[in-house]
């Protein structure tokens, strides 16, 4: 009896007892997982702002079906470069019914088209596994991680897929602290990866063709079959994947503007061939003839104007600029004096309510090209009242960010990306797409 009485004495004073991380090893963090998760379950959803500016480490990033990269935070998610936050179950609702959506640990896009879930979402919380398409949940799912992807873990900290070439065989990067588990999809087999040097991914994303590690607010890239990191890394993810004004102290204001990944405001050509691009309260200049880039705050270039241009386009010597529903017009030439009289309605200059999205001259000619939504219209620039006429409907572009026009014909900016036609025409009566180049690298030059 006495020693029944010791063994329920000693039971009690373990289960008392703070577990131990050094006893248990990695058990310790799933015990967190757990405690943290039963605690938020309880919680109700508060849709309160969160700013990625902040500096948050966000919990993970994957692109989805249209290629639109979806940053996850708490019950949270930002989609794209910038904007605002909402609440992740308002996109994937089934996650939070089957498990409190205060979280995702890891997410990725399957892109295997050998693969039965090829160009699906796959959302991983706890020891679950979601599959999406389209925001729809797969029938049968939510299922359990070892039933999907047998060899890897539970409460994982990132994921990314890794298509070939880009690795050997079509794989998945799976990042639970510092191990790193490769597992292949055709085979399902699982390799474990060492990857000198990388810091531990708190979370991981392909984008057009390459691979990131995040750990905090910042980022490395990585290659997926070895883990080495080519150029200076870790860098500031504000400055290459938000639209953030104020940047790290250390930031190189040319090499972020050339290689973020937020969309461009507006671009143009001025009469020397000298090319400006606007993004939020930055610009890029580069000079004909010279391939060396130059970036300025365009407040400190266009005072009256700021940031954030909706639009620009190049007419008689001037930078036609708007913004809202006004429309400024600045001298080509340094210093860029705004002219008497602007700003001035866009509706009474152009003959059309902004905003706009997008506008473009094309050399010698005196047609404004005027974009808004999917619809692009025409203003003779030479006459007087002027009026947006020939509206066409924009088969290709639900919206369009950006456009220019130069002596090589039209060239389209949406995301990361744009497009080159021959002539406005061509673009406007196109039914496919051209073939698709980088913004950061086809334009800038950026080698990441």
């Amino acid at each position: 009896m006495k020693l029944t009485q010791a063994l329920c004495l000693c039971l009690a004073l373990a289960l008392a007892l703070p577990y131990s991380h050094q006893d248990h090893g990695g058990d310790h963090d799933n015990l967190e997982h757990h405690h943290h998760h039963d605690d938020a379950h309880i919680e109700h959803h508060d849709h309160h702002e969160l700013d990625r500016c902040q500096g948050l480490e966000m919990d993970a990033v994957a692109v989805n079906e249209d290629g639109i990269p979806l940053f996850f935070k708490g019950d949270h998610l930002f989609k794209g470069f910038d904007g605002k936050s909402e609440l992740s179950n308002e996109s994937f609702a089934e996650m939070d019914d089957h498990h409190h959506l205060a979280h995702v640990d890891a997410a990725f896009h399957m892109h295997c088209e050998e693969h039965p879930d090829h160009e699906h979402m796959f959302f991983f919380l706890d020891h679950k596994v979601f599959i999406y398409h389209h925001h729809k949940l797969e029938v049968g799912y939510p299922k359990e991680i070892s039933e999907v992807f047998p060899g890897i873990p539970n409460h994982l900290d990132a994921a990314v897929e890794c298509p070939k070439p880009e690795c050997d065989e079509h794989s998945v990067l799976f990042f639970k602290g510092h191990d790193i588990y490769n597992y292949n999809v055709k085979t399902k087999a699982v390799e474990e990866k060492v990857f000198q040097g990388m810091p531990n991914c708190t979370s991981a994303l392909r984008y057009m063709g390459h691979h990131y590690c995040f750990h905090g607010h910042n980022f490395c890239k990585f290659d997926p079959k070895t883990g080495q990191m080519p150029g200076k890394y870790p860098k500031e993810a504000r400055d290459y994947f938000m639209r953030c004004s104020n940047f790290s102290e250390n930031s190189d204001h040319v090499e972020r503007e050339r290689c973020s990944h937020v969309h461009l405001d507006a671009i143009t050509s001025d009469h020397g061939g000298n090319m400006y691009a606007f993004r939020d309260h930055h610009f890029l200049r580069r000079d004909e003839g010279n391939h060396t880039l130059t970036a300025d705050r365009t407040e400190h270039a266009f005072k009256e104007i700021h940031s954030d241009v909706d639009a620009v386009f190049s007419f008689n010597d001037h930078l036609h600029m708007i913004k809202d529903d006004k429309l400024y017009v600045f001298q080509d030439d340094e210093p860029h004096n705004q002219m008497d009289g602007y700003p001035k309605s866009v509706k009474e200059e152009l003959g059309i309510e902004g905003p706009i999205d997008a506008a473009f001259v094309c050399e010698d000619h005196h047609i404004a090209h005027i974009i808004k939504g999917n619809h692009i219209y025409d203003v003779e620039l030479n006459a007087s009242p002027r009026v947006a006429v020939n509206n066409h409907t924009i088969g290709l572009f639900k919206k369009i960010d950006a456009a220019k026009c130069d002596s090589s014909g039209v060239k389209v900016f949406v995301g990361s990306h744009f497009y080159h036609f021959n002539s406005t025409m061509e673009f406007v009566a196109a039914r496919a797409l051209p073939e698709q180049h980088r913004v950061s690298m086809d334009l800038f030059s950026c080698e990441h």
